[in-house]
């Protein structure tokens, strides 16, 4: 029943990760660049470890309970996610991926940490998905079965942000030409309006529920 609960946890946290979304995007653009993507991976991944051990283990319901900090969480995801879309559109705009350089990228370091963060902690999905869905059927499970369901999500999570991480840096050479790097950050920007809108039509429910 352990391993029945594990493969149930693997299984349903790869169905929440991998439809693409903000973090799914990012670290493909970083990894196709080069520029500290298993950073980019590893923050990703220690954040959604920590959030679904969060949501399994009781700490969901804090959260659902608490308007102000479901619309706190919600409207600095719609900014950042705006802002995000909109500097891809402005590197689409501007098309200067020629403009590149070893150093310029080693000098990102602080900034991919600080993105990366954003990406995740003010992205209102990454808190339904980990949080309140793993979290509520986790919360289903007792004893060592919530474990091994929690360590199957999480394994997950490891699996699926490192291997587009390493697979995004080995298909660099197809995926890095400027032409191809001007279409990604065009999706990244589509995606990130996309994401920003849906939250923004969740924010407008949330005052109504009691």
């Amino acid at each position: 029943m352990t391993t029945s609960a594990l493969f149930q946890g693997l299984i349903l946290g790869l169905g929440m990760i991998i439809p693409i979304g903000a973090q799914n995007s990012y670290i493909l653009s970083q990894g196709i660049k080069r520029n500290h993507h298993f950073l980019a991976a590893t923050i990703c991944m220690l954040c959604d470890v920590l959030l679904i051990g969060l949501g399994i283990f009781g700490g969901g319901k804090l959260i659902a309970s608490s308007e102000w900090l479901m619309l706190l969480i919600g409207w600095g995801g719609v900014t950042f996610l705006v802002v995000y879309a909109v500097l891809s559109f402005k590197s689409v705009w501007r098309n200067q991926y020629l403009v590149t350089t070893h150093i310029a990228a080693a000098n990102s370091r602080k900034t991919i940490i600080g993105t990366t963060f954003a990406v995740t902690l003010l992205n209102p999905h990454v808190y339904l998905d980990t949080v309140m869905i793993l979290g509520s059927v986790g919360g289903t499970f007792d004893g060592n079965e919530k474990w091994a369901f929690a360590i199957g999500t999480m394994l997950a999570s490891i699996l699926w942000f490192y291997t587009i991480a390493f697979g995004a840096a080995k298909l660099a050479p197809w995926l890095g030409t400027p032409k191809v790097l001007r279409v990604i950050d065009a999706l990244v920007g589509t995606i990130m309006l996309f994401i920003a809108y849906s939250v923004f039509n969740t924010l407008s429910i949330i005052p109504i529920i009691e």
